[in-house]
This record gives C-alpha cells, sequence and structure tokens, in this order.
C-alpha cells in the first residue's frame, strides 16, 4: 500500500494523518475548500502536549488531482459519506482499500453496498482531539486505533494498515471482530455525546450523580439489545465497562459538544438515531434512545432562516420564527380559511395578525407593526391596533403554498383598509417597534 489518501483533516483524521505524512511522503489529503486553503499555505500542525510539529503534504479538493491511493482513510463525519463516496468513485479500483475511522456502526455496509466488492476494512479511533482552526488540532488525550477485517481473518491487506500506524508511531491494535468494537464504541458514544449536550458540561459531570448513572445503565442496556438483535452480542456488564473506560477521561467533552459549540451538525441520526431506527426494524424497544435524539435534534438545530420562514423581532421578549406548517397551527379562531369571504379575488387561506402577535410577548410600549418584504425592498408600518384589526397574513392559495408570482410564501393584506394602505407581498419578517418603523408606501396613503 504506497498511496495513502487521508479524507478529512478534522479532530481525527487531521491528527492520525498528520502522523502518517510525516514519516511517509507517499501520504496526501483530500480536503474542502477552507481547509485546503489553509494547508496550502500554512501546512497541516498538530499541537500537543508533547509537542508540536507541522507537515506539508500534498492536498487536494478533488481526488483525481492526487496520485491513485491503494488505501483511503475515512475520517468525515458519518452525515457527509454519501457525498465523499461520491468523491472518491472516480479514484477507485479493483484492488483500492478503505479503512474506515468514524462514529456510528454502519459505514462499513453503506461502503459495500455501494462499491460492491470486499474493499472496507473496519476501524475504530480512540482519541481526544479538536479542531482549533482550519489546518489546526490540538490533540489532548490518546490516540490510538483498532483495526479488523468484517470476517474476523488477519489479511495481508490489514496486517499492512497495521504497520503503516504503527511505522508512524500510532498504536494499532489487530482486532478479531471489528463490528464488536464498533458496538463497544457505539455505546460509549451513545451514553456521553448526547448527555454532554443535555448538560452543557463535561462528561466528569455525568459520572458523579446516581440518578445520571441509572440513565447510563438504561442507554447502554439499549443499546446491547439491538446489537444482539444484529448478532453482535456484547459483555453483560457493558454498562459498567463504559463507566470504567470514562474515570480517566472525565475532564473531557465530546465531539457532539464541540460541534454543537461551534454550529456545526451533530452525528446523533447515525449514533442514537441509527439505535432507535434499528430497534423500531427489529421490535427492540428503546425509549430512552428515541428520547435523547429528539431532544439532541430540539436542542442543536439551527433556528430557521430564509425563504419561507417568517420572523417576528423588534421590540418582543423573545424573537420567534414560523414556518407555513406553524401558522396553519394557530388556534383556529385565528385562522381564515376562506379568505374569498373578504376578498373575492382571493381564494386562500391566512392567519390574522391578531394570532400571531399573540405568539411572542410584546415589550412594554410596543405601538406599532411593520412588515418587511424578504427583499428588504418595501415595507409597511401599521399601528398595533391596525395590525390587530385588519391584517390578515396570506400562506395558500387553492390548497397550495402561495407561490412568489402571487406575492408568496407570506403577503400582507387588509380588508378593511384597503389594498393601497398596506399590501406588502414576499413578507418575510415582522418587526414591532416603539413608534412608526421603516415604510415605502407612497406619502399620500391614509389609512
Amino acid at each position: 500500500m504506497k498511496q495513502v489518501l487521508m479524507v478529512g483533516a478534522g479532530s481525527v483524521g487531521g491528527f492520525f494523518g498528520a502522523h502518517l505524512a510525516k514519516q511517509n511522503p507517499h501520504v496526501s489529503f483530500l480536503l474542502r475548500p477552507k481547509t485546503l486553503a489553509a494547508v496550502q499555505q500554512n501546512g497541516l500542525t498538530i499541537r500537543s502536549a508533547g509537542g508540536t510539529f507541522t507537515v506539508h503534504p500534498p492536498a487536494a479538493s478533488d481526488p483525481r488531482d492526487l496520485p491513485r491511493p491503494d488505501l483511503i482513510i475515512l475520517s468525515v463525519k458519518a452525515y457527509d459519506l454519501d457525498e465523499v463516496m461520491a468523491q472518491i468513485e472516480p479514484v477507485m479500483t479493483d484492488a483500492t482499500t478503505i479503512l474506515t475511522l468514524q462514529n456510528g456502526v454502519d459505514t462499513e455496509d453503506r461502503l459495500i453496498a455501494r462499491f460492491k466488492r470486499d474493499c472496507v476494512v473496519g476501524g475504530v479511533a480512540f482519541i481526544y482531539s479538536k479542531i482549533a482552526a482550519p489546518g489546526v488540532i490540538d490533540h489532548y488525550k490518546k490516540g490510538a486505533v483498532a483495526v479488523g477485517e468484517l470476517m474476523g481473518h488477519k489479511s495481508p491487506r490489514v496486517l499492512a494498515i497495521a504497520d503503516l500506524f504503527k511505522q508512524a508511531g500510532i498504536p494499532c491494535q489487530l482486532t478479531d471482530d471489528v463490528r464488536k468494537s464498533k458496538w463497544e464504541k457505539m455505546c460509549w458514544n451513545c451514553v456521553f455525546n448526547p448527555l454532554t449536550v443535555l448538560i452543557d458540561d463535561k462528561v466528569a459531570k455525568a459520572l458523579e450523580h446516581p440518578e445520571l448513572l441509572r440513565v447510563v445503565h438504561q442507554i447502554v442496556e439499549e443499546v446491547a439489545a439491538v446489537a444482539a438483535a444484529v448478532k453482535v452480542p456484547l459483555a453483560p456488564d457493558m454498562a459498567e465497562k463504559v463507566v470504567r473506560w470514562t474515570q480517566e477521561i472525565r475532564d473531557i467533552h465530546t465531539s457532539m459538544y464541540d460541534d454543537w459549540k461551534a454550529g456545526r451538525p451533530t452525528e446523533i441520526e447515525y449514533l442514537n438515531g441509527y439505535v432507535a431506527r434499528l430497534g423500531r426494524e427489529h421490535g427492540v424497544p428503546t425509549p430512552v434512545n428515541d428520547a435523547l435524539t429528539a431532544l439532541i435534534k430540539t436542542i442543536t438545530e439551527r433556528e430557521k432562516r430564509g425563504p419561507g420562514v417568517l420572523r417576528i423581532d423588534g421590540a418582543v421578549v423573545q424573537p420567534v420564527s414560523l414556518d407555513r406548517e406553524a401558522l396553519a397551527a394557530l388556534p383556529a379562531d385565528h385562522r381564515v380559511e376562506d379568505l374569498s369571504k373578504l376578498m373575492p379575488s382571493m381564494k386562500g387561506k391566512g392567519i390574522r395578525v391578531k394570532g400571531l402577535l399573540e405568539v411572542p410577548a410584546l415589550a412594554i410600549g410596543a405601538d406599532h407593526v411593520t412588515f418587511h418584504s424578504s427583499d428588504g425592498n418595501y415595507s409597511a408600518s401599521l399601528t398595533l391596533q391596525q395590525a390587530r384589526e385588519h391584517g390578515i397574513l396570506v400562506y395558500e392559495l387553492e390548497g397550495r403554498p402561495l407561490p412568489p408570482e402571487k406575492g408568496g410564501p407570506f403577503r400582507l393584506v387588509t380588508p378593511g383598509l384597503g389594498d393601497l394602505c398596506a399590501n406588502v407581498k414576499g413578507v418575510g419578517r415582522i418587526e414591532i417597534t416603539r413608534g412608526g418603523g421603516r415604510d415605502t408606501r407612497p406619502k399620500d396613503v391614509t389609512c
């Protein structure tokens, strides 16, 4: 295995790839544009208590610009796998081997399903490191891997992979049951990745409370039950093992915690979410993992923005964002189910602005409501009383979302005040103000 391609230079791939590249001139990197620019300019730097070093390996954002690899090492997030498989497919040959160093337990099966051959060696990474900046990795603890064939035999290729790591000074254990090893790490990931987000703290806090330790046991018991259902039996004392493994790394945050704090997506769908889905398929109850999946998605999901989302802000206690489904779920007494009764030319549905204004708590003294088009070109400012009495936000026309050419996705109309008084198309923001807000209507319009 002469040519090695590292896919990704994050906290895992950056650390292991840099150590491999330090000893081997045939290691190259497939990187995203931002990281690629940093590595091309400054190299890839590893900072740790044992010292700092920088390597300058060949790197590109297209694998066809690099030497054709004999070994591809994947270290990207599980949710990026589909994109990565499409990227590496042009440089795959019948002899290419792929080593996975990713969280989750289904990566190997997804790769085999895509490439239709025995090209995958399973791997597990044991490391605590963080991305300090593009091309700069801070390493704190551990830094070892376990690798193995999915069928358990010690093949020439898995022995060659182990030698690559050992020559780079990276501890590498050969495992004869890599699927079991991955499920064991899955137990740890399904416990401490979501819990550190929920408690907004390090793993130590989860270890210090007896009530939470009982939850740890419940999580692991569910994961182990699902593993058994797919013929991967784990030790009966798996939960105790997970707790013991964690004692020496009490001070760490997890990758999910770091991703959350950095505003990146999390791998919850491939950890607890995967356990929950597999449990449903095999009739194994997983209520705790179901709850963790839902909670993490709720906590870490970014606020909805962009087309189709209405934001209410300004003089409010807390801004809120609503999409079409949320508008349609507001109380029935605020909905206008047949707009044609008020405006014969419009056969659609809407929501009374009065109902919208009851969603956020308005600041004391707020007295005007300004409706802004999404493009920022148009706005109309009404008194709070006018908005409550006459304003309707249209969101549906003839059973379908209001199209942009009709002023969608949200359009303000004011039956009783007159269209010229306040008719804003493409409303994207409702601003509550003290005093009048921005108004682009002709100055001779009166309401």
